[in-house]
């Protein structure tokens, strides 16, 4: 092994305008994949696949029936882009364990899930922008029913997969307008809102995209039962602020059993309270809306994300905050900075959030070739696999 790593960026990608997307043509080293076997209880081992694509049989439950959660996290450059750390992946570890649970698929542990991670990284680090930029490299956790199945029961085998790809910011860093969905329900009092499941999403993108038409840079969800309370962002957690005097404000962020349990969220909430703010998360009321002086966006893609103004049109009300003039307002400014600060390794973490990524170690993984389907996963499709003991 290299005893140089990090390595340094690769020098054919734009590292000062990658946006937030898949581009063609930038493509990483390769993704992560594992199995499991409902026969032998057994997870494989890690192998790392050298191209981006799945091998996979197409009456699988993942592809029929929507068997299948994901998660994304980041992973960022130090100061001097010698080292790199991921930000929190044990939360989201457990977030896809409970996602996992609403749709009928065995967990990952949480060991797995972390080492396949810190793999996807670590085979892929020189495609972690440099730290000057303020991108990071987003990592895509996907586990779905992968075996062949008719009928609706649960399948054989489960395919647990991580890809990353290098981004900058999701929604930018401009205050944007949201505007309330009234037309759509996204998850019913006893439904599948707080799991990370593909079919929370998909239905969102009509209604979003006429919305983005519309000047709204993001639409937010009430909840479904009586249409009075807040949930959350179609794509991102709900945060309200209060001023509470000088220097002194109250972080509201909505109880509700129907929205994700947002990494971003809870990371700005702990550091509210580290400067001797108030954090609340109870019920909020939609008619609560106009007390708040500021409201923003969080979420793994997005950070955190200036709200201007929440728009209900069948009330015919508009609520403006700080950010109405193109600026953000002051909370949200000291939040990301301090939120990025953290995850770049600028500011110390006291949180223990930093988990700082080492060489991959041959004996930990496998390696499969780009479209090799020899042996190794199977996907539903004839072959052998190595199982963990």
């Amino acid at each position: 092994m290299s005893s140089s790593f990090p390595p340094p960026c690769v020098n054919t990608i734009d590292w000062d305008d990658i946006g937030f997307r898949v581009r063609e043509g930038d493509k990483v080293n390769g993704h992560i994949e594992a199995s499991y076997s409902v026969k032998t209880g057994k997870w494989t081992q890690p192998e790392f696949v050298e191209d981006p694509f799945l091998r996979i049989h197409g009456m699988a439950p993942g592809l029929n029936y929507g068997q299948q959660c994901y998660e994304g996290l980041k992973a960022f450059r130090g100061p001097e882009d010698n080292t790199i750390s991921i930000f929190r992946s044990t939360k989201n570890a457990a977030r896809m364990q409970h996602s996992a649970s609403f749709i009928s698929i065995p967990e990952v542990p949480v060991e797995l899930f972390n080492k396949c991670v810190h793999l996807a990284v670590s085979l892929n680090a020189e495609f972690v922008p440099p730290h000057r930029t303020g991108a990071a490299m987003y990592i895509r956790p996907l586990l779905f029913g992968s075996s062949a199945q008719l009928g609706l029961s649960p399948p054989e085998e489960y395919t647990f997969v991580v890809y990353v790809l290098p981004v900058g910011v999701y929604h930018g860093v401009h205050p944007v307008a949201a505007l309330i969905l009234e037309d759509f329900d996204r998850a019913a009092p006893e439904g599948t809102g707080s799991a990370k499941v593909g079919g929370n999403y998909a239905p969102v993108l009509r209604f979003s995209e006429r919305a983005r038409n519309e000047g709204f840079g993001i639409t937010l969800h009430l909840d479904s039962q009586s249409r009075t309370m807040i949930d959350e962002f179609s794509t991102s957690g709900f945060v309200g602020v209060k001023e509470d005097g000088q220097d002194k404000y109250t972080i509201v962020v909505p109880d509700s059993k129907n929205v994700i349990k947002s990494v971003t969220s809870d990371s700005v909430c702990e550091i509210a309270k580290s400067f001797g703010w108030k954090v609340e998360c109870r019920e909020i009321k939609y008619d609560e809306l106009p007390t708040f002086s500021e409201v923003m966006a969080a979420g793994t893609a997005a950070a955190l994300v200036p709200i201007k103004s929440i728009t209900m049109r069948s009330r015919n009300d508009e609520f403006k905050y700080h950010g109405g003039d193109g600026e953000p307002g002051p909370v949200v400014i000291k939040l990301l900075s301090t939120l990025k600060g953290i995850q770049q390794g600028k500011i110390k973490d006291t949180f223990g959030w930093l988990d700082p990524v080492e060489q991959a170690r041959p004996s930990d993984y496998s390696v499969r070739g780009g479209r090799d389907t020899g042996t190794g996963r199977t996907n539903g499709v004839d072959g052998t696999v190595d199982e963990l003991p």
